[in-house]
This record gives structure tokens, sequence and C-alpha cells, in this order.
């Protein structure tokens, strides 16, 4: 099939934020083996373009428009309830955040990774779709080469760059639990590195791979389209249905290197820093309030700026870019 576009009717946030929906997951099982994929949409709950996507492919293949080819395919539209009830990013915490079980659940989100987690454990592949505040391009997150350290132990590098290019868009991110460890050795205590621990380093760690998708900003329609193409895209690389996608010409990875974290209230970036505004080594990046400059120490590009980052937080990102 051509991906088309379905109507979806407003997304309902009816119900009561003290009491939310219940999780729901949609799935299907051919009785020929394959690959498992799992699909996450609003993790975090103003990020709705992957749950309107979702709801897209679950009336496609109910309608029997597209069919299963093999293996196993599982979709959570709202992986928050309570956040996505709320239309905000977090119900009581960041859900993405510290992404590991707990016996001792404390809040709404411990007990959302409760029941995830073993979704992530009993399928090979994660596609999380997320959007962001603001203006931007799209683009998919990939986590580490692989290695046998001990932050991030991996060996499906090649299966997971893969995925990422089969969504579609041309910018790919790549490694950032590794630099995220500089940010919590730079804070002083305000970060711990389990904050760095998402559904995809989760996904990792059970022994499978997994990317995020940004879609695009939370408001545009065009996000949607985004979502939805990139569900045809893993769908058809991994051979589970008939779907026709557009390959993408040429991809640039850019593979994180450097955190900056703000010292100060007083620190100023250099400009209105936005995603992938490029540099040259020796340009000036930002000033510190004590009048000490960050100068670029390689070609490269920002990623995550976040010019008002609270003290001893995360303020920009340095990005080496590679074209191919």
């Amino acid at each position: 099939m051509t991906v088309s576009r379905f109507h979806i009717p407003q997304l309902d946030h009816s119900p009561s934020a003290d009491q939310p929906a219940a999780l729901r997951s949609y799935g299907w099982a051919s009785a020929v083996p394959g690959p498992s994929l799992l699909i996450f949409g609003a993790v975090h709950g103003n990020e709705q373009s992957g749950t309107h996507a979702i709801h897209r492919w679950i009336e496609r293949f109910e309608s029997g428009q597209v069919r299963l080819k093999r293996g196993r395919l599982t979709m959570v539209p709202v992986a928050n309830p309570k956040a996505f009830i709320k239309n905000e990013r977090e119900g009581d915490r960041n859900l993405n955040r510290n992404f590991v079980p707990q016996a001792q659940p404390q809040n709404f989100e411990d007990h959302m990774v409760n029941a995830l987690a073993p979704l992530l454990e009993s399928h090979d592949a994660l596609l999380d779709l997320h959007s962001y505040s603001g203006e931007g391009r799209a683009f998919a997150m990939t986590g580490p080469l692989n290695n046998t350290g001990t932050l991030e132990p991996f060996a499906r590098q090649q299966e997971e760059e893969a995925f990422a290019k089969a969504v579609g868009l041309p910018v790919i991110v790549q490694g950032w639990l590794e630099v995220y460890e500089q940010a919590v050795k730079a804070s002083g205590g305000a970060l711990r590195p389990e904050h760095g621990i998402g559904t995809n380093e989760f996904m990792r760690s059970r022994g499978g791979y997994a990317i995020t998708v940004e879609s695009g900003s939370h408001e545009e329609p065009q996000a949607i389209e985004v979502a939805d193409r990139c569900i045809a895209g893993v769908l058809n690389l991994l051979e589970m249905a008939d779907v026709t996608v557009e390959p993408v010409a040429q991809y640039t990875t850019h593979h994180m290197r450097q955190v900056f974290m703000r010292e100060s209230a007083d620190d100023r970036m250099q400009q209105d820093w936005q995603n992938f505004d490029p540099f040259r080594k020796g340009d000036l990046l930002a000033t510190r309030a004590d009048g000490s400059q960050i100068l670029a120490p390689f070609d490269g590009c920002v990623i995550f700026p976040q010019a008002d980052a609270a003290v001893n937080r995360e303020w920009f990102y340095l990005a080496q870019t590679d074209h191919s």
C-alpha cells in the first residue's frame, strides 16, 4: 500500500488527571515467524503526533487495509496516560528519565515503567515517537557504536542504524548516553546517572535495539505525517507489511561529543542557537559570567540548546557531523 491520510478525531483529554485511563496496547501476531516490533506514542503527554499516527495504523490493520505478513507487532498509542490527560510533558515526573523498574513504585511514572518494561523485554525493536516545542527539523536518535564497555554495551549497531535510516528522515543524532555521562559528572550532583536511562537505553540493556524519532513541533500537523511515514518505513524494512516508502538520498549523522553546563544565571550564549546550527572550530559559542569565553573545539553543530537552563544543568551539546 501507499501511505495515505486518515481522518483522526480530536483526542479526548476528558478523564480526570487523578484517575488516568488504563494503559492500552494493540497487538497483532502472524503465523509466519519474524521480528517483534514495539511502537510507543506519548511517552511525554503533550507529544501527540505519534499517538495520532499510531491510531491511523490501528485503523489500517483493523480494517484489513494492511495485514501483518510476519512476526509480531505491538503499538501503545499513549505510553503515559496521566501526562496525556493533562496534556503536559509529565504526569508526576519524566517517564523517559530513570526508566528503571521499581520494586516499590513511588509515583505514576514508576507504575508505567513497571507496566511497559515487560513489553520492551519481549520485543526485538522499539520505535519511540516524540515531538518537540518550537521550530526545527525532524530527526531520529540512535545509541552507541558497538562496544563492550560498562556504560552502554551494545552489539546491534548495524541493525539500529538501518532502523534509523528506514524512517526516512535525513538527520540522525547518535551517542546520547555517553555525553550525558559527562553532564552527570559536571553537575555537582544535580543530575544522576539513572536519569540518562529512557525507553531506548532500557531496550538496549535487554538485548534489543531502539530509536527515538522527533517528528516535529507539538502543534504542527505535519509532525503526524512524519510519524506516520516513520511507522511505514520500519514495517517496510522488517518486511512486516506491504507498504511503499520513498528512500532518502543522503543522511547526515551528528555524533554527540561534548556538553557544556550552565554554571551561572549570568552565563550567556553568543546567539540564539537552534538545533543543528553549524559552527567552525574557534567560533565563540558562549560567554561565562566571569567573562571567560567558550570557543568551539571542532567544526560541528549545536544540539539541544537550552538558553534558560537552570544552573548545573545541560546548557548545550556539541556534535560532529558526517554525511553519507
